[in-house]
């Protein structure tokens, strides 16, 4: 894992590293990469890995906000904490969809509760799955899955970066995903809630103009109530 930290106040980026070490000491958690920025031009510089990224909305250079979005662009599964002793800067950070937005003078206990929202995101954004076909076999994110689709004795896997079919079950499929995001609509189909655009008693549309899956009429009710808890609860 790699963090980094982005404050004009070299005061806040020390007070940000020291408890975020005691966070991962206290967790016996393995110490993360913690790197630190003085500007949001050096913060966007950077090449190396992203995970979450700590960021005072009136860094020098390019701003806070506008560094943020640029980030997100670039890396939308980037859990992004903005930081900052004024409140007007709250829309902006939620509409950029940042993970928590922290004022100063920190707390530590409540940056301490958020981490540990942030690290069940972090490994649930980051848990893998493979598929094996015909002798290949691939490693894709669990969270780049749109939805599974079962077509003879095989499966065909739609994520965002394309299709892949694979020599496995719907039934094997249900105990191998871990997520919470996703639920069997069909004895063909399982569906990632978190790419569901709108659905009705029979189809699913999904963002970004993917192919629909099927929902039965039976699990019409019980998707329904699964999908507006998921919305309630879902990692932001």
């Amino acid at each position: 894992m790699r963090i980094l930290i982005c404050d004009a106040e070299h005061m806040i980026s020390e007070q940000v590293t020291q408890y975020l070490q005691e966070y991962f000491l206290s967790k016996k958690y393995e110490m993360p990469e913690l790197v630190t920025f003085s500007d949001g031009n050096a913060l966007l510089a950077d090449t190396g890995r992203k995970d979450i990224v700590f960021l005072d909305t009136e860094s020098p250079g390019s701003d806070g906000i506008e560094a943020g979005r640029e980030l997100k662009k670039a890396a939308p599964n980037v859990l992004l904490f903005i930081i900052s002793s004024d409140m007007q800067y709250l829309d902006d950070a939620m509409r950029m969809n940042a993970y928590r937005y922290l004022s100063k003078p920190l707390d530590k206990n409540r940056l301490f509760e958020n981490m540990e929202d942030a690290m069940k995101s972090y490994y649930l954004l980051n848990s893998a799955v493979t598929i094996e076909n015909k002798g290949v076999v691939t490693t894709i994110p669990e969270a780049d899955i749109i939805f599974i689709e079962a077509q003879l004795r095989t499966t065909v896997v739609h994520t965002v970066s394309g299709k892949y079919s694979a020599e496995k079950t719907i039934h094997s499929w249900i105990k191998t995903l871990h997520s919470g995001s996703f639920f069997q609509t069909h004895k063909s189909y399982i569906v990632n809630m978190k790419y569901v655009m709108q659905f009705n008693q029979g189809t699913i549309t999904f963002y970004a103009g993917r192919e629909n899956a099927y929902l039965s009429r039976r699990k019409f009710n019980q998707f329904k109530e699964a999908y507006f808890a998921y919305m309630e609860n879902a990692p932001e």
